[in-house]
């Protein structure tokens, strides 16, 4: 039976926030050194000298909580959140300014020493740490929200600030962010633009290469590029914004940006409902959208697994039974009268269609809360295993569930778990494959087999989380050779000395087979 407004079970928990993914993070292994594990050989680059570091200190007032160079002060920003990968960066700045910023650019690309930038570490793909002995530039003191405007609906802000915080803000002045991420108690919106990151809201609002109105970035070379904009319509020249959103750090670091936050709808409601089959996800997604129309905000996709390992790790119960597959949907309107009506008359219609086996609804807000903890802190509860290869993957929605059961079959007993979850509402489907410790024999057994498959079907081996160093010899299976050309081009203009982010995005010449 389908409740309304309320329950069937309490879902409570002994985590959340920022907290979360620091607990499932801290308590595994440290991992090998990228240089070990991977085959990937250091650039021509110079090495950091006391000399270096002096003059970083005369750039940032002689701080020694701007500049850091104690081992165990640094090896947090040499490690990922997944622990995947491990750089061996000596150094750690943290500007606070654009001026500051171009400054240090400009003198690491003088002496040929290799950066990495980074904001709240958080990305999945190995792009935010160093790789080798990169000097990290670190964001995080560049949390300063310029403006807001609740008129137009535009926030301007530093590249460091938390989507957590702006969040708070903008909510406060009846505003929404377009984005919204499970780790957005820790990562920074500046990352986000940087990795052109998707989230839990695309389906409503689009990617952020609408969203994003304008960028201040700096290039290698410490050049300070304003293409700032407080306008949704500015159509002169070159959107040159563009060429930096999803650029992952390889080409300039973005500094500052403007965004365009819409007006917060006064109702949303969510369900949460069980299904015997992913053909009824499918259908009923499709359902969705015809029944749900212009207040549909979000569509998720949770197997059993990935909700077992949640609820197993983390504490919560689930509102309704057990199920093989589960849908969370968000709506998003005006009139909670008209909103009510329409999802009801939705939910019931699939149940009597067959679609449906059970579910929950409700509008209260520590309960969507609670329901939506469900489906955010599946990727932590997978860490527990102690390692998890994680791909981001775009599909067709015909075939978005069979890599999951091919990759169940492939690995077998290597692996403690196969699930996948992810936004079906936009194709993009998150394959977990959670194992006791990262092996070279399971790892062989994953790639290239997953972005061959990918491939296949004529998906992107990225659909949102970006290419970083982990994804950079099999981008070939998703861009031909002309545009990767043009890609190269693009770095050789904007960082002559290849100082930025390093091993990063771009793959060699030659696709690299895996060993």
């Amino acid at each position: 039976m389908l409740l309304r407004g309320a329950f069937r079970q309490c879902i409570s928990g002994r985590h959340g926030g920022a907290a979360v993914r620091t607990f499932a993070s801290a308590h595994r292994e440290i991992p090998a050194l990228t240089r070990d594990r991977y085959p990937v050989q250091r650039g021509s680059f110079a090495e950091l000298n006391e000399s270096d570091v002096a003059t970083f200190r005369s750039i940032l007032g002689d701080s020694t909580s701007r500049v850091l160079t104690a081992a165990d002060e640094v090896q947090d920003y040499n490690i990922d959140y997944l622990r995947s990968v491990r750089g061996c960066g000596r150094v750690v700045l943290k500007p606070r300014t654009t001026a500051e910023v171009s400054e240090l650019l400009r003198y690491c690309n003088d002496r040929r020493l290799a950066v990495c930038p980074q904001g709240g570490n958080t990305g999945l793909v190995g792009g935010s740490v160093p790789v080798f002995d990169e000097v990290v530039l670190s964001m995080q003191l560049m949390d300063k929200i310029e403006r807001i405007d609740e008129y137009s609906g535009i926030v301007v802000c530093q590249a460091g600030c938390v989507l957590a915080n702006l969040e708070e803000q903008v909510g406060a002045r009846g505003l929404i962010m377009p984005l919204d991420l499970g780790a957005k108690g820790s990562c920074h919106i500046g990352g986000n633009v940087s990795t052109n990151a998707g989230g839990l809201r695309l389906v409503r609002y689009g990617n952020l290469h609408g969203s994003v109105l304008g960028v201040e970035a700096v290039t290698a070379e410490g050049r300070i590029l304003d293409l700032m904009s407080n306008f949704k319509k500015d159509n002169t020249g070159y959107h040159l914004k563009h060429l930096f959103i999803g650029s992952e750090g390889t080409l300039g670091v973005i500094t500052r940006l403007s965004i365009f936050c819409p007006t917060a709808s006064r109702s949303v409601n969510v369900a949460f409902i069980g299904l015997r089959s992913y053909d009824a996800v499918k259908q009923t997604f499709l359902a969705a959208k015809r029944g749900l129309g212009e207040i549909l905000s979000s569509c998720e996709m949770i197997d059993a697994p990935s909700l077992d390992s949640c609820t197993r790790f983390f504490g919560l119960q689930s509102p309704i039974e057990k199920y093989p597959f589960y849908m969370l949907i968000e709506t998003s309107g005006s009139d909670a009268g008209h909103d009510e009506e329409k999802l009801s008359r939705f939910l019931e219609q699939s149940m009597e269609n067959g679609l449906v086996e059970d579910g929950t609804v409700t509008n209260e807000p520590t309960k969507m809360k609670n329901i939506w903890k469900l489906r955010e802190l599946i990727a932590d509860s997978l860490l527990s295993d102690g390692y998890c290869f994680k791909y981001d993957i775009s599909l067709p929605l015909d075939q978005f569930y069979d890599i999951v059961l091919a990759v169940r079959e492939r690995v077998g007993d290597l692996a403690i778990n196969v699930t996948g979850y992810g936004h079906v509402g936009d194709s993009n489907l998150h394959l977990n494959v959670s194992c006791k410790r990262f092996t070279p024999e399971i790892y062989a057994a994953l790639e290239p087999f997953v972005y061959e498959y990918t491939s296949k079907l004529r998906g992107s081996v990225s659909a949102e989380h970006g290419i970083g160093f982990l994804k950079k010899k099999y981008l070939h299976y998703s861009k031909q050779a002309e545009p990767l050309r043009l890609m190269r081009q693009m770095k050789q203009l904007l960082d002559p000395n290849g100082i930025l982010n390093p091993y990063k995005v771009l793959p060699p010449e030659t696709p690299v087979t895996n060993h």
